[in-house]
């Protein structure tokens, strides 16, 4: 299946790397994340990715375009280098469309931007530029072509601890709680899409909003529920934690290394 990912964002809340370079290029264990979601997603079989580019993509074009297999992987070295055989490839049998879906265009209509290159599909997939997950795909995929929902995506439980409030009618707390014990789910990405999505969704609409709240009207939206491993890159304390995992090993989303 194709694989859209949503690259356009500012990623403001990493202003000391984006004011540089686009947020899918800021780097995890020195690799780009944009690099680690479509290993993920290669791991699984669909290398064929349409990027929706925005701010700073032409970083994100060249990236691609210099990018050399030699350098990013181990080879052999011989005859003062006339002769190189690289030992394993990351991105050669990849297929990726780079699409200018403007800078300051919502997901929705990003994803409208990229219509045309989704002709004929039957369902695609689609997803942010900036979450890593071990979420079994081919479980979500097969959960969700089960049914005659439109769209489906992975929900997760918040990864942070923060409290909610609630009050009473003097505006009193009646109660405060953690999230993680409300029982409460949210939106983690890793969209599963049929075409009919671009008939309940309109320009200038978001799609997680507008989009899939005429889904929920038609009860035409499937959830698949992660309880394992997934967290976003939105603040430089998330990224030195991802830093981290990757210095101690510690690398969940890396599923291709079972592979």
């Amino acid at each position: 299946m194709k694989v859209v990912l949503f690259c356009g964002g500012q990623g403001t809340r990493l202003r000391d790397y984006s004011d540089q370079i686009p947020k899918p290029l800021v780097p995890v264990g020195g690799r780009p994340i944009l690099w680690h979601i479509m290993k993920y997603y290669a791991s699984y079989g669909h290398k064929d990715f349409i990027i929706c580019l925005g701010y700073k993509g032409e970083a994100i074009k060249q990236f691609f375009l210099d990018y050399d297999e030699r350098v990013n992987n181990d080879f052999v070295f011989e005859n003062g280098g006339a002769k190189i055989d690289v030992l394993q490839s990351d991105i050669q049998d990849w297929r990726i469309t780079f699409v200018d879906t403007g800078q300051n265009t919502n997901i929705g209509g990003r994803l409208l931007r990229v219509r045309e290159h989704l002709d004929g599909e039957e369902m695609f997939l689609a997803n942010y530029a900036d979450t890593l997950t071990d979420l079994d795909l081919d479980a979500m995929i097969q959960g969700f072509s089960a049914t005659d929902a439109v769209a489906g995506f992975c929900c997760v439980k918040p990864p942070y601890s923060f409290h909610l409030v609630s009050f009473g009618n003097d505006s009193r707390v009646a109660q405060i709680s953690d999230v993680k014990d409300s029982g409460m789910w949210m939106n983690g990405g890793y969209f599963a899409l049929r075409p009919e999505i671009f008939d309940n969704l309109h320009e200038g609409e978001e799609l997680v909003i507008e989009g899939f709240e005429r889904l929920v009207g038609q009860k035409r939206l499937y959830a698949h529920q992660h309880e394992s491993f997934w967290t976003c890159m939105d603040t430089f304390k998330e990224k030195q934690a991802l830093d981290d995992r990757v210095a101690a090993g510690n690398t969940p989303w890396q599923v291709w290394k079972d592979d």
